[in-house]
């Protein structure tokens, strides 16, 4: 008798979501693609898209899966709300440095 190897997919109340250390870094992703919870969360939150214009945006997703993410997303939302801030930070840092580069090698 062999045994059964666990899967590193885990596995929510939210049929359409899964989080695996090989996907994404581990970010909950729609299940079957690359499309991370937080990204809906930015389009639909931040954005200001309708789950339509989502699956306008993404026309491999379906409504369904759509409204799972953003149901993951405010179930989650403080701890995806910090990651939100902290890519913003980095990224504003990012910014900053290359602009100052940028001058510096424009003069």
């Amino acid at each position: 008798m062999s045994a059964q190897r666990a899967s590193p997919v885990r596995h929510w109340k939210h049929p359409y979501i899964s989080i695996n250390p090989a996907v994404s870094k581990g970010s909950p992703v729609i299940s079957g693609t690359r499309v991370r919870v937080i990204d809906i969360a930015i389009e639909y939150d931040r954005l200001g898209l309708t789950p339509d214009q989502i699956i306008d945006a993404h026309p491999h997703l379906n409504l369904e899966a759509v409204h799972d993410a953003l149901s993951y997303y405010y179930e989650n939302r403080d701890s995806i709300d910090e990651e939100i801030r902290t890519k913003k930070e980095i990224i504003e840092k990012i910014a900053k440095k290359s602009s100052t580069i940028l001058k510096k090698a424009v003069g």
